[in-house]
């Protein structure tokens, strides 16, 4: 038998847990000399280096429709927390250093929020969506991703207008399971950030061009059992192409994904289905 972490032996054990995960985080922001991005522009950045959106009310299995009302409130409290932010060069970008604690006095409500493994509800949860549009945003710039957390052991939801490739999510939790870049580049970048009636909406822009852009790349992409299990495979690139000569610079293997399929084999694509 596999021996229990203490946060997993009671809840008690587990807010013990949590709480000294805040306060780590608290004492690191404190003293690891970074400097974290705090200046917002109401005026756009020149140039538009990438633009994205998602769909905001999603039919994931059996999830209450409740809950994707209430990630829309989520989400549009937070989005202003974001959208104007300059990143600078050498500036981190921290999520949870600019939006806070999501609490119930500040207007947040009951959302999804995958925990070891399993579907469980809490205040201000659903905001990993938010970080999913950042992240996908930043896979197509040269700033660098310093921490970043995902679910990449479980495939809950079977695909459902799926947009971008599958493993290129994220997991947060505040304040501990954060999500960092750090702008590296002689440019000054800027997220924006909003949301409509049916979408979250994202723009990363910088004050000057490119000289290369970045597309992001799925390749073996498919689903295999395992004894009594399915598992979904693929990998995911990253491809820097020179926007002038249109040449292939480098492609970068960025995850390889095994997750294990928790819904029903018959939501599974069966020419996806392989034999390994």
């Amino acid at each position: 038998m596999t021996r229990k972490l203490f946060c997993e032996l009671s809840p008690l054990t587990y807010r013990i847990s949590v709480t000294k995960e805040v306060f780590v985080r608290k004492i690191k922001w404190l003293f690891d000399n970074n400097t974290y991005v705090d200046t917002f522009e109401t005026d756009k950045l020149p140039i538009k280096i990438y633009k994205h959106k998602s769909l905001i009310r999603r039919k994931l299995g059996d999830v209450n429709m409740k809950l994707q009302e209430n990630k829309a409130k989520n989400l549009s409290l937070a989005a202003p927390k974001i959208n104007g932010i300059i990143i600078k060069p050498q500036e981190v970008f921290s999520f949870w250093k600019l939006v806070g604690n999501c609490t119930k006095s500040k207007g947040y409500r009951e959302g999804l929020v995958i925990k070891s493994g399993k579907q469980n509800r809490a205040i201000g949860d659903g905001l990993c969506q938010f970080t999913n549009l950042i992240h996908w945003m930043i896979l197509h710039s040269p700033l660098t991703i310093i921490e970043h957390h995902h679910h990449d052991q479980i495939d809950m939801f079977p695909d459902y207008g799926r947009q971008v490739p599958f493993g290129t999510g994220t997991s947060i939790m505040h304040n501990y399971l954060d999500y960092q870049f750090v702008n590296n580049t002689d440019k000054t970048f800027q997220l924006i950030t909003y949301i409509t009636e049916k979408y979250l909406c994202g723009e990363l822009r910088s004050n000057t061009k490119l000289k290369y852009s970045y597309h992001i790349a799925e390749d073996n992409n498919y689903f295999v059992k395992e004894d009594d299990y399915y598992y979904r495979k693929n990998e995911i690139y990253i491809k820097k192409i020179d926007k002038v000569t249109g040449n292939l610079v480098n492609k970068t293997l960025i995850k390889k994904n095994h997750s294990k399929v928790l819904y029903d084999k018959k939501h599974i694509r069966s020419d996806l289905i392989r034999v390994d």
